[in-house]
This record gives structure tokens, sequence and C-alpha cells, in this order.
């Protein structure tokens, strides 16, 4: 198999990028890692380099470019065997969970940009964002009465998929001090004491960029 290689926006705002990180990093897979800085003169054209989408993350394969981070899930997925529960049922559920954060949630991704390095900003919280959080607390609580007794994460004991696309929101949470309940404070602890996440908050903390438009709060 070709090598891998994973391009990246700024581990401190691209939430997105995130989510394909730390899911190759818990599957197991090997890549090589391109940090392509947002918001600079040369962006556009480093990340056009990369994929056909003019954004970040992009995974190369040799000729191949994958450029949609669940769809950069799912090719992890297909080499590793891992990533999805192995019961139908909890797939489904987890699937569905994956996706409803893929397509869902923008007014909690506009008034709550994911800033990894940030802690104790304040926001005025109006209607829509308060029920983006109470949705995804209520998703967390379900996952984890349902599925997940045999560990810490949403669906038991191995780290999926489910849980590298709520990452960022975890990481949302902490910055802007969401009021959630307290299965959702024990998912957030797990989350934010995992290894990989922790090296990508250390990376986050070392970079030099700052894009204001993002800091808010």
């Amino acid at each position: 198999m070709a090598q891998l290689t994973l391009a990246i926006g700024n581990k401190n705002y691209s939430s997105w990028s995130l989510r394909a990180w730390i899911a190759l990093r818990h599957l197991g897979v090997e890549f090589d890692e391109v940090l392509i800085a947002l918001d600079q003169p040369d962006t556009h054209e480093r990340m056009d380099a990369f994929g056909p989408s003019g954004r970040v993350p992009v995974l190369r394969a040799g000729d191949l470019a994958i450029w949609d981070s669940l769809a950069i899930c799912e090719y992890a997925a297909e080499l590793t065997g891992r990533g999805w529960p192995r019961e139908r049922a909890a797939r489904a559920v987890a699937r569905s969970v994956a996706a409803e954060m893929h397509s869902g949630f923008q007014t909690l991704r506009t008034l709550w940009p994911m800033n990894a390095r940030a802690r104790n900003r304040r926001t005025a919280t109006p209607a829509a964002l308060a029920a983006d959080v109470e949705r995804i607390d209520e998703l967390w609580n379900d996952c984890r009465r349902r599925f997940g007794g045999g560990g810490p994460w949403l669906f038991g004991a191995e780290y999926g998929i489910a849980d590298a696309m709520y990452a960022p929101v975890v990481l949302r949470f902490n910055t802007y001090g969401a009021r959630v309940s307290d299965t959702a404070r024990w998912y957030m602890a797990a989350v934010l004491e995992d290894g990989a996440l922790q090296e990508w908050i250390q990376g986050a903390r070392a970079e030099p960029w700052t894009i204001a438009s993002d800091e808010v709060g």
C-alpha cells in the first residue's frame, strides 16, 4: 500500500482536521502529517496541491486523494477492520450519530469555533445554540446508556469513529463552559485525558498563528 499523507490545518482551529487525524491515530494507521497554516497567503495554493476541494483535511495514498473527514475515517476503517461497533444495532446508531455531527449543529460550529488552547471563554447562548448543546448531550447519554457500559467511549471499550467526530465538540464545550449532564461531563473527561487528544492540544499550543475571527468570547 502507498504511504499515507494527511494534510491538516491549524491544530488550534481546524476541527475537521482533528476528526480525521485522531481517528487515524486511534485505529493504528501510520501516516505522514503535513500542516497547512490557514489564513496565509499561500494557504489555497498549498491545499490545491493535495486535493480537489481546496480544503483540509486531505488523505493521500499515492495518486488517491480522500478529501472529507468522514470519508477518511471510513477509509481507515476499511484498512483496519476497526472504527465501528461490531454489533449491528450499535454500528447503525454509531453511523447515525457520526452522520448527524457531519451534517448538523451549524449554530454550534459558527458561534463556538474550535479553539483548542483557549479556556474560560464565555459568549451569549441563544436558543439555537442551547438546542445544539442539549441535543449533543442527549446523544452522548443515549450512546453511553445503551452501548457504552464496557468502557469510557460512546460505544464501550474501543475508541471509534463516532468518538472522533465529537472530539472537537468536547474541546468546544471545554473552551466555552457548556452546561451538560453528569454523564456528558464524565465522557468529556475521558476524551480530554486521551493521549492522542493531549498530543493534538500540545501541538495547538505550540503554533504561532492566531486567527482573529475564531478568537471569540
